[in-house]
């Protein structure tokens, strides 16, 4: 049995104990963020805590430990479970109440919990043959820039998706422009360059996809943020997502059409391996 961390203590996952009447629980009053482990060290730390620090400020939560003491406990955890390829998942709610009111009293302790899972990044399936994505209307909040635990509606996308054969969902709104994807930032490449959707409170600002649009700069590859349709996507040379979970894959079917040559692309391909060798040069 893996080892977790809640409120400053290490111990079996199968023993962790959290309220039932923990706000996280019952009205998804909390937020996360998922870490990547590549050679046992955590990639790209620094930005995943600072947009954990910006989405906890967002909705009012106060930060139980630094965000330097964050990271120690991640890679105490890390090490605690020998993980060399995984996860770090984490999540802070605003902690339990002694009832259940939409209002939540002053004071309240704020809840942390993280969890290590093994996963393999680098020979993957997936990274040789591609995936499919399938698009559906995204029927999410509006302040889809904070990384919130209430993932109702990505779950429902990611099963319809599943249902329908594909492995990822692209959700749209507005007559067909891409939002995002259901836990992933969508992307294409055409002749301008490697289009994906400017940040706001439309889209959650990724931490992978940054990473990668700043390598693609460095490496001459032009990106242009702006939003792009459905329409525009099934045309494009490629197509891609990023994730701390997937890294980088390229989409090699849109609702079932093939993009480009319905293999993965070069570009795609590419920054796949300048984001994996990013991700072992810089893990802490």
């Amino acid at each position: 049995m893996s080892v977790a961390y809640l409120n400053g203590s290490y111990l079996p996952l199968d023993e962790v104990r959290i309220s039932p009447l923990d706000r996280g629980f019952l009205f998804a009053d909390g937020i996360y963020e998922v870490a990547a482990v590549i050679d046992g060290k955590l990639v790209d730390s620094a930005s995943h805590l600072a947009r954990l620090e910006r989405s906890t400020a967002a909705i009012g939560i106060a930060l139980p430990l630094t965000l330097a003491e964050i990271e120690a406990a991640q890679k105490e955890l890390v090490a605690r479970n020998d993980l060399t390829q995984g996860l770090v998942y984490l999540q802070i709610t605003r902690g339990a109440d002694t009832t259940r009111d939409f209002i939540a009293p002053a004071g309240l302790q704020p809840t942390l919990f993280m969890f290590v899972q093994v996963k393999s990044f680098v020979d993957v399936p997936a990274a040789k043959t591609g995936i499919a994505v399938a698009t559906m209307p995204d029927l999410r909040w509006a302040r889809r820039d904070i990384k919130s635990v209430g993932l109702l509606a990505q779950a429902m996308a990611k099963q319809a998706a599943k249902d329908a054969g594909a492995q990822e969902a692209w959700m749209t709104e507005d007559g067909g422009i891409v939002t995002e994807g259901a836990s992933s930032t969508a992307f294409i490449v055409t002749d301008e360059g490697i289009i994906t959707r400017p940040y706001s409170q439309s889209v959650l600002a990724g931490c992978t996809g940054s990473a990668l649009t700043a390598l693609a700069e460095e490496s001459g590859i032009a990106v242009i943020r702006r939003a792009f349709t459905v329409e525009e996507a099934r045309a494009a040379k490629e197509a891609f997502i990023t994730s701390a979970s997937t890294f980088c894959l390229s989409v090699v079917k849109i609702d079932g059409q093939p993009i480009g040559d319905g293999a993965p692309g070069p570009v795609a391909t590419r920054l796949r391996d300048l984001y994996i060798a990013f991700a072992r040069a810089t893990g802490v």
